[in-house]
């Protein structure tokens, strides 16, 4: 393989999918490269899935301004998409009157920020709003602009209307080399080279090596892991809104929150790592989680937990967004060091970064024929008992329920599979369509997806994996079909 593009975009999570897709509005040659076997498999699959307000960020910092960007950018934006996006609002609570002083402060920085409708709330309001948190809290900070979403859902339906709009997508392919030539960049995967006039380093937390690769970063990652409890959807109206504790040094501290999909998250904890793969959970960091919202809320029901996980941030010592063009080498973009609101912001940062090189190449025509709506995607449980029948008479596989938790058809994983840039793996499913992603977690509906999978890619069943290259969920047979009927 030796392909040539004039666009190389390593890093295919909620930022270089954002990239990939306003990149595809201009007729340039673009190509997403992604180490793992799936679009959205490192930070932007374990996140709080929150669109922040904005009011956090330092004033005039990059954080600020693409916060408060990306949030108004957020409806039109998941609406084109079919992304499931819902602004409910956040409250971040004070306990005494030193917290009422950081809201005061939160408040005041929100302003400077252009963060709109903010808000501080007595205790009453508040505890009439919110019922569950503990009658100690005196006050909180309102901002309506706040939200949730999927996370996973907006990165893979970027990377679909990118694909749909001429972006190539190549996964399983690691950098590990890149070249300077006398005009772009030659970059080195397993598979072979490719080269690109300009590079887009969004790989997350591994953006200094990366960098690396070209000249001295100018920047170190320091992973920071945050572990996370969701609960079954029974205790999904335990809050109505986002609620945050007063902000600590180490971040935003603890949040409980509804999800689009009607859970209950809690998390995350904060903890730096040297591994850059660690995502484990520990018996530590979920302690950590009960203890540290055991006296601000009234029995959050630690019982209906149905999974835990954890994810890694992509932190440095400044604090902020790392997005530009390295000065040593014309051409090489950075945009790193996107720890939280990365989320928030990712729809401007896609946006500023397309300016950035289009700006940079020179004259770079518009496509006419750019379709920012992706194929639409049938959620069957959503439709009338009338559209369920017809759809059932033109598609009968829509008929037969895999995942009962979810109501999920086998219709509708077929379709996950064979989209722009489908479903490889039973997790990937379940980030496409929530195959598995209720209270038994694919328990039940698990093997008939592996065998849908199997038939769908015509692998072996063996070949199936639960989400990266190697997470192998079966060997080989115990017994053979003789065996069997003995």
């Amino acid at each position: 393989m030796n392909d040539s593009y004039d666009i190389a975009i390593i890093g295919a999570g909620i930022i270089g999918t954002a990239i990939a897709r306003e990149l595809s509005r201009y007729q340039l040659n673009t190509v997403l490269i992604e180490k793992e076997n799936d679009v959205a498999n490192g930070t932007t699959k374990a996140n709080s899935a929150i669109v922040h307000a904005g009011y956090d960020a330092a004033p005039g910092s990059l954080k600020a301004r693409f916060n408060v960007m990306g949030n108004r950018m957020y409806e039109a934006l998941c609406q084109d998409l079919q992304v499931p996006f819902q602004r409910v609002g956040s409250l971040v609570v004070a306990y005494d009157e030193t917290e009422m002083k950081t809201l005061e402060g939160l408040y005041q920085r929100g302003n400077a920020n252009g963060v709109p409708q903010l808000t501080i709330i007595d205790g009453k309001t508040l505890l009439a709003w919110e019922p569950h948190l503990s009658p100690r809290a005196v006050g909180a900070l309102h901002a309506p602009t706040a939200g949730i979403v999927g996370p996973w859902e907006l990165a893979i339906a970027l990377a679909e209307n990118a694909v749909e709009n001429g972006v190539h997508v190549l996964l399983q392919r690691p950098v590990t080399d890149i070249k300077k030539l006398n005009k772009g960049y030659l970059l080195t995967t397993p598979e072979g080279t490719l080269s690109a006039r300009m590079v887009i380093n969004a790989a997350g937390v591994e953006a200094d090596r990366v960098c690396a690769m070209v000249a001295a970063p100018p920047f170190t990652i320091t992973p920071s892991r945050g572990e996370y409890q969701l609960f079954d959807k029974a205790a999904g109206n335990y809050v109505n809104r986002v609620i945050f504790q007063c902000p600590t040094p180490q971040g935003k501290n603890v949040v409980v929150l509804p999800t689009v999909h009607g859970n209950l998250l809690v998390g995350p904890t904060a903890a730096f790592v040297d591994d850059r793969t660690g995502v484990e959970t520990t018996g530590e960091g979920l302690a950590e989680l009960e203890e540290r919202t055991r006296d601000r809320f009234v029995k959050l029901p630690w019982h209906q937990v149905i999974t835990s996980f954890s994810g890694l941030r992509a932190k440095t010592p400044a604090n902020d967004f790392i997005i530009g063009e390295l000065s040593q080498a014309p051409g090489f973009f950075n945009v790193a060091a996107i720890d939280s609101p990365g989320l928030t912001a990712a729809p401007a940062i896609g946006e500023y970064v397309a300016t950035l090189v289009t700006k940079s190449w020179g004259t770079v025509p518009v496509r006419e024929d750019f379709q920012p709506k992706r194929r639409a995607v049938v959620h069957f449980d959503q439709l009338s008992t009338e559209e369920k029948a017809d759809l059932v008479r033109q598609a009968p596989s829509y008929g037969r329920i895999i995942c009962r938790c979810e109501t999920i058809t086998e219709g509708e994983i077929v379709d996950a599979i064979h989209r722009p840039v489908g479903a490889v793996s039973l997790d990937g499913v379940k980030r496409r369509v929530r195959a598995g992603g209720g209270r038994c977690q694919g328990g039940f509906c698990g093997p008939r997806v592996m065998e849908i999978i199997a038939r769908e890619k015509k692998i072996p069943l063996t070949a199936v994996v639960k989400d990266g290259p190697e997470s192998w969920i079966l060997s080989g047979q115990t017994k053979s079909r003789k065996e069997e009927g003995r």
